[in-house]
Formats: C-alpha cells, sequence, structure tokens
C-alpha cells in the first residue's frame, strides 16, 4: 500500500509540475513575433549548413589546412573515409531540408542538434581558435528550436501507461507562404552553392545575386505574413 501510494504521490506531483511548465510555455509560444524569429532561425541554420553539406556528397575537402596541423589531419582523415564523408554530407543536407519545410522542422531540428552537438564538441577538443563561440551560439540556438516545440516532444518525459489527451491549440505557427518560402529558399541554396563551385560561376556578381534572391524570399515571406495571410497548415 505504501509502495503504491508513493508512486500516486510522484505521478500527481509530476503532473503538477507539468501543468505549471505547460502553462508558461503557453504563455511564451503565444507570442506571434517569436514564431517569426523561430522560422526564420530556422531558415539561417539550414542555408548555413547547404554548401558544407553538398561538398562533403561531391567528395570535396572541406578545408585546406594541411594535415601537420591537428584540425587538418582530422580533416583529412574524415575526407578518406570516402561513404562516411558522403553520410555526413546527407546527414547535413536532408537536416536542412526539414528544418526549412517548417511542416517537419521538429524532426530536422532533433537531427541538427546531433550534428551541431557532436560539431561544438570537435572544435572544442581540437581547439578552433574562435570557432568553439560560432558552434556555441548554433548549440544555443537548436536547444531553443527544441524548447520551441517542447509541445511535441513532451511525451517523451511521461510515465509509462499514461494516457496523454490530445486537443487542438491555438499557438502561432507557419503557414503555406513559410512553407512555399522554405522550398524556394532550399532550392536557392542549393542551386546557389553547386554553381559557386564551378568556375565560371565564382564570381562575386553572380554571388550578390544570388544572395539578394535568398534575402528578397524571406523579406517578401515577412512582407506577405504581415498582411494577414495566415492559412495554416496541419
Amino acid at each position: 500500500m505504501l509502495v503504491n501510494w508513493t508512486k500516486s504521490q510522484k505521478r500527481a506531483n509530476f503532473i503538477m509540475n507539468f501543468t505549471k511548465i505547460n502553462s508558461t510555455y503557453g504563455r511564451i509560444r503565444s507570442k506571434r513575433w517569436l514564431n517569426t524569429i523561430v522560422i526564420l532561425s530556422r531558415y539561417l541554420i539550414a542555408f548555413a549548413f547547404i554548401p558544407s553539406g553538398l561538398k562533403k556528397i561531391m567528395g570535396l575537402r572541406f578545408t585546406q589546412i594541411g594535415t601537420d596541423n591537428p584540425i587538418g589531419f582530422f580533416f583529412e582523415g574524415l575526407f578518406q573515409s570516402g561513404i562516411y564523408w558522403n553520410f555526413i554530407g546527407w546527414a547535413q543536407v536532408v537536416a536542412a531540408f526539414l528544418l526549412m519545410t517548417q511542416r517537419f522542422a521538429t524532426l530536422g531540428t532533433l537531427f541538427f542538434f546531433f550534428i551541431i552537438s557532436n560539431i561544438w564538441v570537435i572544435t572544442i577538443s581540437l581547439h578552433f581558435t574562435g570557432t568553439w563561440i560560432i558552434t556555441s551560439l548554433l548549440l544555443f540556438a537548436i536547444i531553443m528550436m527544441l524548447l520551441w516545440d517542447f509541445n511535441k516532444l513532451k511525451f517523451i518525459f511521461y510515465f509509462d501507461n499514461y494516457s496523454v489527451e490530445v486537443k487542438d491549440l491555438n499557438y502561432p505557427t507557419y503557414n503555406r507562404i513559410w512553407i512555399i518560402s522554405g522550398f524556394i529558399l532550399f532550392v536557392l541554396s542549393v542551386i546557389g552553392s553547386l554553381l559557386l563551385e564551378r568556375q565560371e560561376y565564382g564570381t562575386p556578381i553572380f554571388f550578390y545575386i544570388w544572395f539578394a534572391s535568398i534575402i528578397l524570399t524571406v523579406v517578401l515571406a515577412i512582407y506577405l505574413n504581415r498582411k494577414g495571410m495566415k492559412t495554416t497548415i496541419f
């Protein structure tokens, strides 16, 4: 009886604490301006990893640092692995695609959490000069995105054999504009990254046109959303 009461008490405390967390989460998650920042952050992080991911898929070296340097030696070892080097590239590009779709952004965020946390440990272990600051900021951003999707992930922490009520929520989220913009940005990122690897397209003029088209897509998406087009996709 005492054991059953203790279990019941633990479950009651768990539910009470989760209720408080859900209440706080709901107040934060209801902010439309935060939703916009999260969506734009997804675009930015995905965009940052597409060029390096494509290099690995094409079997190109990521850096020209010599093997006499521990960093260069490490990346050369990864490059010489062949299939594993390609696998890392595919993982980065697929995660970027998922993040940009918005519909599957939570899955993309989980992928990137493991990718970026691994990169973060590498930059600290090999004593990258200054790079660890950038990877720390990326890791922080990904953790914030996971917290933003807490409503989807919280069930991981529930007890076994625990029934969960599913209900509709009116939190601000992505819509057709953000989804279409994500696909456009992904295509632009891939095409631009591939063309910039070719000598005839690796010119400042092409880069400026490519970068301007990306900025224009983002600005247009923000403008259309501010105009009130809020057709939500589930």
